[in-house]
């Protein structure tokens, strides 16, 4: 009796999953910009929404330093230990590899012992202030998919300004603000990611979470891009729907996990108490050991791949668009603007393609070389295409609804399916009751 209810269960739970499977687990992946399928008139393309995967996005910057000749080294001089203040005799000096901290020793993959860094040089010139600016520049548009993580091998610093540009470094705008008070420093009262909601997540936060002097477990700072998903997607990132939903409706909400550069503004070092030590300045300076930035290649939702040649990133562009970013449609292929992909209906978003300009249609509209019917339209005879039910125009780039005028939020177009996954789940959560005998909490 127990095996054979066993047996029921373990079967039960391969059809769960199997009807499960469709649903939350590929939400989000866009990895494919078409495939063949097969219909009645023979193969066809079927284009969806796609774009590139998230990787290691600091193998492809480069970075600059304002002013350019801060780093410690030339000439050499002495700072004292991360640990004890009061140590004052390590050397940085610049012409010597196992001396010198440049500032590609923030990507590198911490080849030498101890650990590598940058380094700025010391406060020698105090009062007048000790400030750096980083800048991470990819001559490319990308899209932020997790958090900027820098560690520091100095203490944190008291005062920083992350900054971010959308085109290319000719203007800036706020990300975060770091401070040990960030009301005395920038006139803003601290909060946390915590503290927003969906409502305010694109607010611009002072936070002092992350700016304490010399401690040996706190050399982190953060930038949450996570936290900021979690308003949409659930403290999990199961609900990958909600948020890209809000990502295709919300164009200030795309924008602001976008950027082509980010500028690290070190405005004063760590302190670690309210004066600064006059006698002992080789104590403060800033030294970054690692900065993580996880991204993709902004291609509109038109490429899975992105490039990297001659030290330029370029979306390998599908759905006859072209540019950088995918960012135009290709020459004769302006049937209609141009538009960026669609993460919506979910999963396969919509592609948006650009289709053959008027003029460029010769007799034939489609045939084995130029399969350009859309949204699941088939070619007829290598002239024609024959169009679903919802769709019209020469290419079947139309809603038929659309052309009538009567598109609305009942008519169905783009809909998730009736069979919800909820649904099912609730069926065979139903069915599962009744193989082990259990009443339904539901009465049903």
């Amino acid at each position: 009796m127990y095996l054979s209810r066993f047996l029921s269960i373990h079967a039960l739970w391969v059809t769960v999953s199997s009807v499960m499977q469709p649903y939350p687990l590929v939400w989000g992946h866009y990895d494919v910009c078409k495939t063949q399928i097969y219909t009645e008139e023979g193969k066809v393309w079927d284009y969806m929404a796609c774009q590139p995967e998230s990787t290691d996005m600091t193998k492809y910057l480069k970075v600059k330093l304002d002013p350019p000749d801060i780093t410690c080294g030339d000439p050499p001089e002495t700072f004292c230990a991360m640990g004890n203040p009061y140590m004052c005799n390590n050397e940085c000096d610049a012409s010597t590899p196992e001396l010198a901290h440049p500032p590609e020793l923030m990507f590198d993959f911490e080849g030498r012992h101890p650990s590598t860094f940058w380094q700025s040089a010391t406060w020698k010139e105090y009062p007048k202030p000790l400030q750096v600016n980083i800048t991470l520049s990819w001559s490319k548009t990308i899209e932020l998919t997790d958090n900027i993580v820098i560690t520091f091998e100095s203490g944190r610093p008291d005062q920083m300004i992350l900054e971010k540009s959308l085109d290319y470094g000719r203007t800036w705008q706020p990300y975060q603000y770091y401070a040990t008070d960030c009301l005395d420093a920038f006139h803003m009262d601290p909060k946390s990611v915590k503290d927003l909601s969906q409502h305010t997540v694109l607010e611009i936060i002072c936070t002092e979470e992350y700016s304490t002097g010399y401690m040996t477990n706190s050399k982190i700072i953060h930038f949450e891009i996570k936290d900021r998903f979690a308003f949409f997607a659930g403290p999990w990132l199961r609900n990958m729907a909600s948020l890209y939903g809000q990502l295709d409706t919300t164009k200030k909400l795309r924008d602001f996990f976008t950027v082509t550069d980010l500028r690290i503004r070190l405005l004063r070092p760590a302190v670690g108490e309210i004066f600064v030590d006059e006698l002992h300045l080789a104590r403060y300076f800033y030294a970054i050991s690692d900065i993580k930035v996880h991204g993709r290649c902004k291609c509109n939702l038109h490429a899975t791949v992105c490039v990297y040649d001659n030290s330029k990133l370029t979306c390998e562009c599908e759905h006859n668009t072209t540019g950088p970013d995918c960012g135009k449609c290709k020459k004769n292929y302006q049937g209609r603007p141009w538009s960026p992909g669609s993460y919506l209906p979910i999963p396969k978003g919509t592609a948006n393609t650009c289709i053959p300009s008027i003029s460029s249609i010769g007799t034939n509209v489609c045939d084995n070389e130029l399969l350009h019917c859309q949204n699941g339209g088939t070619c007829h005879n290598n002239v024609r295409c024959l169009c679903p039910a919802a769709y019209t125009g020469i290419l079947c780039e139309k809603l038929r609804c659309e052309e009538a005028g009567s598109c609305g939020s009942d008519s169905g177009q783009g809909a998730l399916p009736r069979s919800s996954p909820a649904l099912l789940l609730l069926l065979l959560l139903l069915l599962l009751a009744a193989l082990l005998g259990i009443t339904s909490p539901l009465g049903i």
